[in-house]
């Protein structure tokens, strides 16, 4: 076996040579990692995969618990909610809704201009849901936000209801009364 000299610049410090034998060999498994390597960069892993699989199937998890749980909590048979929506602008900026069933505070909210602008824009927002016994009952809204000359403005709205067996669905509408120039707050009963 013949050893390769290696030149003075690259010579390590001990001043030893490299077996020819031995640097073939370290080629030639350089060489055959080398493929592997640029394989697996190419093509995405199977763990990969897997992990996005496994996303995925939380995911649906999530929603299904979810589902179960808004069954638990508000079953269909006593179960009440009060939406917002808003086809204004002219006249109302809106700012918070606060809402009352039999006197009792159920919702407070405060508005987002983001979230304003989807309500002008068609969007409906479900502001609560609860549950309440089969009987009568009375819902109160504040509504606040600023009015016509762009003054602080605070107006409520009422409706009494009869909740019966099954869901009850209830819809506080912001609209603009173009006859009067004034915004107009509604309680509409979805039958």
């Amino acid at each position: 076996m013949h050893d390769v000299p290696l030149s003075p610049a690259r010579r390590p410090a001990g001043g030893f040579t490299v077996g020819r034998a031995a640097l073939l060999a370290a080629l030639a498994a350089l060489a055959a990692v080398v493929p592997a390597f640029a394989q697996s960069q190419a093509q995405p892993a199977p763990v990969d995969q897997q992990v996005q699989s496994l996303k995925s199937d939380v995911l649906d998890l999530n929603r299904d618990l979810f589902v179960l749980e808004q069954e638990l909590l508000y079953p269909a048979n006593t179960q009440v909610a009060v939406f917002v929506s808003m086809d204004a602008g002219t006249f109302f900026a809106l700012d918070s809704v606060q809402l009352k069933i039999d006197g009792k505070e159920v919702a407070d909210y405060l508005y987002t201009p983001r979230e304003v602008h989807a309500l002008v824009q068609g969007g409906v927002q479900r502001l609560y849901v609860g549950n309440l016994k089969a009987g009568k009952h009375e819902l109160v809204a504040f509504f606040t936000g600023k009015g016509p000359h762009d003054l602080d403005y605070t107006r409520g709205a009422s409706l009494e209801f009869r909740k019966g067996i099954g869901a009850k669905y209830l819809e506080l509408t912001i609209s603009d009364d173009q006859s009067k120039l004034q915004p107009q707050f509604r309680i509409k009963n979805w039958e």
